[in-house]
């Protein structure tokens, strides 16, 4: 059994369509998708209906899922309806939009019920490392110091206390700064985030493992953080990798935990 993470698919099907093909992850393995299903892509609609039913996942809301189910949540006030509705089409949500008002009824209603019951984040724990993973990130200011219990439980009841927003829009205040759940031994959670696609970690990471972009120009996944006080363990990785961008931006990536593997795919012209 092996356990895969992958983020932000930005409604580019046809690239997850192929990646899973290519991974081929069985009944008995465990995913975790970290949000941002929707938007921006061709064909949004059938990534969800892709998320909804790989069998054993867990699906993270992503804030461009938050920004869907804040219009929908707004139809009773005419004046919410129209920022909530301007603030979801400026980023992308077009697409979505029109993809929802195609199916069935009931169809539809079924997806967004789902959609409205994703929680904010998960945790696992592969090869004896925990691992938090939440769409954008989390603020390391709301983090105690001198945690000394990893448990779930206590993980569960620390990123609790956190803003909602924060977990699903954070960008600088998440990449540029230790979490403070890795000690100086290196014992603690990695948090696994998407949201902030990694060329954009240029202008805000601390201690990057390696450049943003590949040898092709796309973006690829970077772990960032190993410092004195986390033991030298890079505390947050960053799996979002560009695909919101579309063709010649970047790829999608799963990342298989139990040994680091990265497997990618890289959005094709047109699609």
């Amino acid at each position: 059994m092996a356990t895969y993470v992958f983020s932000d698919v930005h409604g580019h099907f046809g690239t997850l369509d192929r990646l899973l093909e290519r991974v081929s992850p069985s009944s008995e393995d465990t995913i975790f998708m970290l949000g941002d299903m929707i938007d921006r892509g061709p064909d949004p609609i059938s990534v969800v209906k892709c998320c909804h039913d790989l069998p054993n996942a867990t699906v993270l809301m992503g804030n461009h899922e938050d920004l869907m189910l804040s219009y929908y949540a707004s139809f009773d006030d005419p004046d919410e309806k129209s920022i909530a509705e301007a603030n979801w089409l400026i980023n992308g949500g077009s697409t979505t939009k029109d993809g929802l008002r195609a199916l069935p009824a009931d169809e539809r209603v079924e997806l967004a019920r789902w959609l409205f019951t994703l929680p904010l984040f998960a945790q696992t724990e592969v090869g004896g490392r925990r691992f938090l993973m939440v769409h954008a990130g989390i603020d390391p200011m709301r983090i105690p110091q001198g945690i000394t219990n990893w448990d779930e439980g206590a993980i569960d009841q620390l990123v609790g206390e956190q803003f909602r927003d924060d977990l699903m829009w954070i960008r600088e205040d998440f990449w540029g700064l230790p979490t403070g759940l890795v000690n100086d031994k290196g014992e603690g959670p990695i948090v696994i985030a998407g949201h902030t696609p990694t060329r954009y970690l240029d202008y805000m990471a601390d201690a990057p493992d390696r450049p943003s972009l590949d040898e092709k120009g796309l973006c690829q996944m970077v772990r960032v953080g190993a410092c004195e006080q986390t033991g030298g363990v890079a505390d947050r990785w960053n799996i979002d990798c560009g695909c919101a961008g579309g063709y010649g931006f970047g790829k999608l990536l799963m990342l298989r935990l139990d040994d680091e593997e990265e497997f990618y795919e890289p959005v094709r012209e047109g699609e």
